[in-house]
């Protein structure tokens, strides 16, 4: 007979999970592991709410297994250490981000870039090494192995760094990888949400000159005046976006919805490169005589390997980068996701875990 959530692990755990697909979260008694040589034990401080948490409780991807806890932007303190673990110590502030385990022996594994092992555990909603079923952020404890573990800088907010670990590596790496980094070029930001927002703080860390991309005038306040890019573009006036054609290196485009990628691609100039790292439910058309005629770029971007990512979090410090956030107890966690999708959020919901999340 299969053991419950509640009795598969020898240590108790309290989250909230969703059971369906209407998405509503609710208070889920499960259990975490025993800790291993290798592994890490966290409470849980603080919790981004994620686009991805939405879409993975509402089954809109087509793989969610019930229940699912999600919360994949953690961040918390070190409770207790397994015997072989050096990296950390009781007490220690530490983040987990997207993923919680790979085989590590394989070559993406030894270059570093954990996200792209064909065996990638992800932090919830995914198969663990023994079988059983991670569960995410939205919950008091978790546990780690310590190469999935990360340092979390002094100097970051724990609330507002929390997004970090998926909206901000998520950017992070893509410009990294393809060169969207040389100060001067321009950058344009599609999008001016969780992801969105990271992007145009890193873009200006960076040097670049940068545009924030959208179809809602309103955002264009807050795109020059709060977050410091140097321009807006309104894509749903065809005039400006025509006056705008050719003036673009790079494009990150950074929108979880079905839109079209015509006009972002017109944008560009030769040479040009469009990012793609939202990720809507349905393919987007993608015209190739644009590509041909400009040689011009379309690529994407998973998150980023756990060395990045580290190596972003300390960027980040360096440059006093965090998320603009609206902190939230747990049990806010179902109207914000309803806001959520309504996009109604400046710019990331934060689930302040350790002081609401209390077991009934």
């Amino acid at each position: 007979m299969a053991k419950t959530p509640e009795t598969e692990h020898p240590q108790k755990a309290f989250g909230w999970a969703a059971r369906d697909a209407s998405g509503s979260l609710s208070p889920f008694n499960f259990s975490r592991r025993e800790l291993g040589s290798e592994d890490v034990l966290i409470k849980i401080l603080y919790c981004g709410v994620c686009h991805s948490d939405l879409h993975a409780a509402k089954n809109e991807w087509g793989f969610t297994n019930y229940p699912i806890v999600p919360g994949h932007e953690i961040v918390g303190l070190v409770t207790k250490t397994g015997s072989s673990v050096q990296k950390f110590q009781v007490g220690d502030r530490v983040g987990v981000g997207v993923i919680v385990g790979s085989c590590k022996t394989c070559d993406i594994c030894q270059q570093d870039l954990e996200n792209y092992c064909p065996k990638v555990i992800l932090t919830y909603n995914s198969k663990d090494q023994d079988g059983t079923k991670t569960y995410g952020g939205y919950s008091d404890i978790v546990v780690v192995d310590q190469r999935f573990v990360l340092r979390f800088p002094d100097n970051l907010p724990a609330d507002a760094g929390a997004p970090l670990l998926c909206a901000g590596i998520t950017v992070y790496s893509p410009m990294k990888y393809y060169g969207m980094t040389e100060p001067g070029k321009h950058l344009g930001v599609a999008g001016l949400g969780g992801l969105g927002h990271v992007a145009v703080k890193l873009g200006k860390a960076f040097g670049l000159k940068v545009t924030v991309i959208s179809t809602s005038p309103k955002k264009e306040v807050e795109a020059i005046d709060r977050l410091g890019a140097d321009s807006f573009l309104l894509s749903s006036d065809p005039e400006k976006v025509k006056a705008a054609i050719g003036s673009m290196d790079y494009i990150i485009d950074t929108i979880a919805a079905v839109h079209p990628l015509a006009p972002l691609v017109s944008l560009l100039k030769m040479n040009g490169k469009l990012i793609t790292v939202g990720l809507p439910d349905k393919p987007l058309e993608l015209p190739i005589f644009p590509l041909v005629l400009g040689r011009k770029l379309v690529g994407g971007s998973d998150i980023g390997g756990m060395k990045e990512t580290q190596e972003m979090l300390e960027f980040c410090a360096k440059h006093n980068i965090a998320a603009d956030i609206e902190l939230i107890r747990m049990d806010q966690i179902n109207s914000a996701m309803e806001r959520l999708a309504k996009s109604d959020v400046r710019y990331r919901f934060v689930v302040d875990v350790a002081n609401s999340l209390a077991s009934p």
